[in-house]
């Protein structure tokens, strides 16, 4: 590694490093305690700063506590950590500015994608960057900024004048992904043909797209570093590096997010549990009655020596779920279900009712699908009534059938937790069925995905409904494992 850390001063030492580095991936929820920080010091210590691929691997050992991390640590590692400072210096020693050819620069990439040249393609990543990914200019600078024509083919280099830097701009000129299939035409030219077949054609042909996709990566590291120099790797780090699967908000997390959350249904849910039973044997001693205990303390001079508990048998209570299944509430609703399904030996019994303009139980859905999880929503929607004569949520409808349909479900003894955005599509929010649930239940709790300045507003009845229930904001998954852990009854 070379040149000075970005976001702490130029001259800043290893100790500045690695602490700005704790402090920035704290900021994005990742638990690091002073054992661990030092531990990475004296990881650093043993690892020297040489490799620094090495120094990488040796701080996310002693940092992080999951792999779900990584997507987070590697991107501030690189912020802290930098390869280098400042513009790359090209192959000539003539520096950044020199005349930048988009077409020489896409031949070279296609050579070392072939040779898999990790040293050379970061190295490209660099010039990428540099001739193509600068935008604005600078007052004094006399620079385009840019890469000369709109196509980024041809131009002086824009480090020296630019505002920032975009990866998305310098991939978009450069589109590697493109040089696939000459890559794969230079490598068959190289074997002996008799030996190539159409599965060895399409495993070289996957590990090209994956060293695309690495060079990728890299492209928007060096961007990213760039912009952390001029605007401060705390503010990058803040606002450019994705938060962990747990703090993304449901309404918005992709595929891939979501998958991440179900692989985290099971250890949040023996967390949970654990919670849940402390808390029960907690309740089980009872609470102090304080008029037999003061009543006690007649004897010894009003002296409470001996404190009276009110004995109480708590019973395993009863949970009722009714989630909205529609649109991208869907994955906020799939997540909760599987979590409550992971925790049902803490209820004598568990009920699932799913709706989007129709409510069907879904209890046994679930019970069947804890072996594939991925696929809970579609088998809900293909399984189970939960559709009439539109695919639109209307939560006036559903809850009035639930009230109607399903009334027994909801005892004396029964915990309603509801889950949905209380978007009623402008139908009308049937507050007298959440009326009628709320009353024969011990409790009612509705969760929403949305924020609370969302509420209300528009088709939104949040605020119509949360003046009869109990209503929560729940965007994202450490939101709701904090609620469930404190909401859920004993």
């Amino acid at each position: 590694m070379t040149g000075a850390t970005t976001g702490v001063p130029e001259r800043a030492g290893v100790p500045e490093r690695l602490t700005a580095l704790v402090q920035a991936l704290r900021s994005h929820g990742i638990r690091i305690g002073t054992g661990e920080t030092v531990d990475a010091g004296l990881a650093l210590e043993a690892l020297g700063l040489t490799d620094r691929e090495r120094v990488r691997e040796g701080l996310a050992a002693a940092l992080l506590h999951s792999v779900g991390q990584r997507p987070v640590f590697d991107p501030v590692f690189d912020l802290y950590f930098p390869r280098a400072v400042g513009a790359p210096d090209a192959p000539d020693g003539s520096g950044s500015g020199r005349e930048f050819d988009r077409d020489d620069l896409r031949e070279r990439l296609a050579a070392a994608l072939a040779a898999n040249d990790q040293a050379l393609l970061a190295q490209l990543a660099a010039e990428a960057v540099d001739g193509m990914g600068g935008y604005g200019t600078r007052p004094g600078s006399g620079g385009t900024g840019g890469s000369g024509g709109s196509d980024g083919s041809s131009g002086s280099s824009g480090s020296s004048g630019s505002d920032g830097w975009s990866s998305h701009q310098t991939l978009s000129r450069l589109r590697p992904e493109t040089l696939l299939a000459r890559i794969l035409a230079g490598i068959r030219e190289g074997t002996d043909e008799a030996d190539e077949g159409e599965f060895t054609d399409r495993l070289t042909a996957d590990e090209i797209r994956r060293r695309i996709e690495d060079f990728r990566v890299a492209v928007r590291t060096e961007a990213r570093r760039r912009v952390a120099e001029r605007r401060g790797a705390d503010e990058i780090a803040r606002r450019a590096v994705a938060p962990t699967a747990d703090r993304v908000d449901f309404l918005i997390a992709g595929r891939a997010q979501l998958d991440d959350l179900r692989r985290t249904v099971q250890p949040l849910a023996r967390k949970l549990a654990t919670r849940l039973a402390a808390r029960r044997r907690r309740a089980a001693r009872g609470r102090i009655d304080l008029r037999r205990t003061l009543r006690g303390s007649l004897s010894t001079g009003g002296i409470p020596m001996r404190p009276v508990l009110r004995r109480r048998r708590p019973a395993r209570p009863e949970l009722v779920l009714l989630c909205d299944v529609s649109g991208s509430v869907a994955g906020f609703a799939n997540f909760t279900m599987l979590l409550v399904q992971a925790l049902h030996d803490q209820f004598s019994k568990v009920r699932v009712f799913a709706f989007v303009n129709r409510v069907d139980e879904v209890t046994d859905l679930i019970a069947r699908g804890t072996a594939d999880p991925e696929g809970l929503g579609s088998r809900i929607i293909s399984g189970a009534a939960v559709t009439g004569y539109h695919g639109s949520s209307d939560y006036g409808s559903a809850l009035g059938e639930f009230a109607e349909r399903y009334a027994e479900a909801v005892t004396s003894r029964s915990t309603v937790f509801v889950l949905g955005d209380a978007r009623t599509n402008m139908s009308d929010p049937n507050v007298p069925a959440l009326r009628t649930i709320a009353s024969r239940a011990r409790r009612v709790y509705w969760l929403n995905p949305e924020r609370h300045a969302q509420w209300q507003t528009g088709d939104s009845a949040a605020g119509t409904y949360a003046e009869l229930v109990e209503m929560y904001e729940c965007r994202n998954a450490r939101q709701l494992s904090a609620l469930i852990g404190r909401l859920l009854p004993v």
